[in-house]
């Protein structure tokens, strides 16, 4: 009987040590898929307004980044963004605090067209349902008549 119960605990060490070593590779896989391969940055200014924009390209293929928004007349927005291509069209979400009021966060959509060496900030149908905003899909997205077109700029390092 002694034996028995020490072979099933001797088992069971084997068998939660082996899920341990998966969990490990598993999360050693996420942090791998998420280094950063390249860094581009990128600047907008239109009338008062400037925008700086820096995209990472993990080597999973997905974007990360940041953007800093200064827009005349209303405060400094500063917020992380992710997402990822499909086709020439960059869609991210955009999750900021406003300088001013720190404690309360917000999170949009947004779409940016890469044509050469620019990105063009869209103009889209956003919809808000059950609290989270997103462009519409029935909707076009408009890159022509647009404020913010991005062009390539040295990365500041923050």
């Amino acid at each position: 009987m002694k034996k028995l119960v020490i072979s099933c605990l001797l088992l069971s060490f084997v068998g939660l040590q082996s899920c341990k070593k998966n969990e490990e590779k598993k999360e050693a896989a996420e942090v791998d898929a998420e280094k950063t391969v390249s860094t581009q940055c990128y600047k907008a200014v239109y009338e008062k307004d400037t925008i700086d924009l820096k995209l990472n390209t993990l080597k999973n293929g997905k974007i990360g980044g940041n953007m800093s928004m200064k827009v005349a007349n209303s405060p400094e927005k500063v917020g992380d963004i992710k997402g990822e291509f499909r086709g020439d069209t960059l869609f991210v979400d955009y999750t900021f605090v406003e300088v001013t009021n720190k404690n309360k966060t917000f999170k949009n959509p947004m779409a940016f067209l890469k044509r050469d060496n620019k990105l063009i900030l869209g103009n889209g149908t956003m919809q808000t349902t059950m609290g989270v905003t997103y462009l519409v899909k029935d909707k076009p997205i408009d890159f022509d008549r647009v404020k913010y077109k991005f062009d390539s700029a040295e990365c500041a390092d923050k």
